[in-house]
């Protein structure tokens, strides 16, 4: 029995940065001697187990051979006499096809090493072109990287476009698929892995909503960058620039897909773009099953966005109808969201990335104005019931009215 680390965790330490999962894969073993040293199975496809003390996972080395489509599509063979090197030409990219002993000696039989000197993205072998999560996986570690100069290599590119023309990008579950799409959401680079999804045709396939934006205008006045998708990944690039969360960044994605359904012969306008924008993020929300605070704030900020630029517009009545909208009251950091989507939103245009935000204030503000009614008083007074809500309704519109006043003072 041999006992090597592989993928992720060699990857990093030769990278320099840090090693946070540790994947095991033990030579020469069968399920009987993992039992017998204590070993805990898990998974039912194939053989892992959990240490008895650290609780990583080991997994016996296997091989791989397409059955069926899609992720799962694939039947595995473990055996004593799988080799290291068999078990890592199944792996997706050349720098994640590494191992190392305890020695820290290095098992590197299809140049990973070489390609992380070189920067490279790059298959290991042509079987990758079998699973189509590889090009969310490959798309991802684009992004992951994208600051320390790699890019994919055209070969691997070739065959990403390849699987994204084949049909098998549609086998994908929208669990397996949200996975992906949220841990590259969460990158240092994200814009870089709807770019390279785009580049290989996976977008169109993937998220068609989005793909769509790309090529068409808006006015130069509002949008020095004109291009509608290069102002979205602007959007998200600051999104991810200011560590905003999960919630913010997919409601950044999808915030302008409305404008994608605007006519030609009514560019670079797009009228009520907000409002026809809600069935396609309801729509992309589905097809991945986004978690519930995702797909909320999504459609909240698509429908809403302008009125938040237009914050310090707005009449007292508007202002209470948008506060509503989220529940202020009960759900004051959804609020705080979608004040954050607004402003990366404002910043996401070419030369106005440093801009102030004066309306994220305003609108804090209108929030706490129309929280600090009191309801008691108005209990005393015998209000109770729908005149109870029309009353709390009144003086919050009343304290929105006095705010705005003296905001404009």
């Amino acid at each position: 029995m041999q006992i090597y680390k592989v993928g992720g965790a060699v990857r990093d330490r030769l990278l320099g940065k840090p090693v946070t999962d540790i994947d095991w894969v033990v030579v020469g073993a069968t399920t009987e001697e993992m039992l017998a040293k204590g070993f805990r199975p898990v998974g039912a496809d194939f053989p892992v187990f959990l240490h008895p003390k650290s609780g990583e996972e080991y997994a016996l080395a296997r091989t791989e051979r397409k059955s069926g489509r899609g992720y799962g599509g694939f039947t595995f063979h473990a055996s004593p006499e799988v080799t290291l090197e068999e078990d890592l030409i199944r792996r997706d990219l050349t720098i994640n096809a590494m191992a190392e002993d305890d020695q820290q000696n290095l098992t590197d039989p299809y140049h990973g090493q070489r390609d992380l000197e070189a920067r490279l993205l790059r298959h290991v072998s042509p079987a990758f072109a079998e699973d189509p999560l590889r090009v969310l996986r490959v798309a991802r570690f684009a992004a992951r990287y994208a600051g320390l100069g790699f890019t994919v290599a055209p070969e691997t590119l070739e065959l990403m476009r390849q699987l994204s023309e084949s049909g098998e990008l549609e086998a994908l579950t929208a669990e397996r698929s949200w996975k992906e799409i949220s841990r590259a959401l969460m990158e240092d680079q994200p814009r870089v892995f709807i770019e390279v999804l785009r580049e290989c045709g996976a977008l169109k396939v993937l998220m068609p909503e989005v793909d769509a934006l790309f090529g068409v205008p808006q006015p130069e006045a509002h949008h020095p960058e004109i291009d509608t998708g290069v102002h979205t990944l602007s959007v998200l690039e600051q999104a991810a620039r200011h560590k905003q969360p999960l919630t913010v960044r997919w409601a950044c994605l999808l915030h302008d897909l409305g404008k994608g359904l605007t006519p030609e012969e009514e560019w670079p306008r797009h009228i009520a773009h907000e409002h026809k924008g809600l069935k396609l993020i309801k729509a992309v929300n589905e097809r991945f099953k986004a978690p519930k605070d995702c797909q909320e704030l999504a459609l909240l900020v698509g429908e809403y966005h302008t009125h938040g630029h237009r914050a310090l517009e707005l009449k007292p009545s508007t202002l209470l109808e948008l506060l509503q909208s989220f529940d202020v009251y009960r759900r004051p950091q959804r609020f705080e969201e979608f004040i954050a989507a607004c402003e990366m939103d404002a910043r996401g245009r070419k030369g106005l990335e440093q801009r102030s935000y004066p309306q994220a204030d305003y609108l804090r503000g209108a929030a706490n104005a129309a929280r600090t009614v009191a309801v008691q008083p108005l209990l005393e007074k015998g209000f109770k019931g729908p005149e109870l809500g029309e009353a709390i309704k009144r003086e919050r519109l009343k304290a929105l009215k006095a705010y705005k006043d003296a905001a404009s003072a």
